[in-house]
């Protein structure tokens, strides 16, 4: 007596794709934590691509997928995985002077996403305005320096307005052209596209 079987997806194609762009873009922003180049407005402390990546997971992953991914890469750093900032690593990274700034990104991906795309819906991300673009990412920055501002006030026992003179403002400059290339890049598939 020969039984028929059908085969059956336990998890859809589309599911499959999202969870590994998910881990795609916290491998990326991991990897943009090693790209680092001195900042002359505060040599102490390097400027990294990670808010390039943070800013890239918001644009095609969406709000959802884009926040998880950046949650992921944060539990992955807590583990114990060298993806923060020189290659470090662990929970202290977190509650440390610059773990408001890392812990920032995954809302900052949401909120960015969110007004890439218009909502939760996942949208074609060429789609969207250079001014949309520019605006999302405008609100993704102020999360990230908000967030990262009051956890380095925290921290560091100190008032806001001097947070952000010592943790912030010497990266704004940076952030502009975080923000240009982050434009670029989705221009870029735009124009390769048509």
């Amino acid at each position: 007596m020969a039984t028929e079987t059908e085969s059956v997806d336990l998890v859809g194609e589309e599911a499959v794709e999202n969870v590994a762009r998910t881990a795609l873009f916290a491998a990326v922003v991991g990897a943009f934590a090693y790209v680092s180049f001195p900042n002359p407005l505060a040599p102490s402390i390097p400027v990294t691509l990670q808010v390039l990546g943070v800013f890239l997971a918001g644009i095609f992953l969406g709000p959802v997928w884009g926040g998880a991914s950046m949650v992921l890469y944060l539990l992955a750093g807590a583990v114990g995985a060298p993806v923060f900032s020189g290659g470090s690593a662990g929970v202290g990274m977190l509650l440390g002077y610059t773990g408001g700034y890392l812990l920032s990104y995954p809302p900052a991906a949401f909120v960015i996403g969110a007004v890439v795309h218009g909502g939760l819906d996942l949208r074609d991300p060429q789609a969207a305005s250079v001014g949309r673009l520019v605006a999302a990412l405008l609100v993704g920055t102020v999360v990230i320096y908000a967030c990262g501002t009051v956890g380095f006030a925290i921290v560091q026992n100190v008032g806001l307005v001097e947070a952000f003179t010592l943790s912030a403002l010497a990266f704004v400059p940076f952030e502009a052209f975080k923000i240009a290339a982050a434009v670029g890049i989705v221009r870029s598939d735009r124009i390769a596209a048509e």
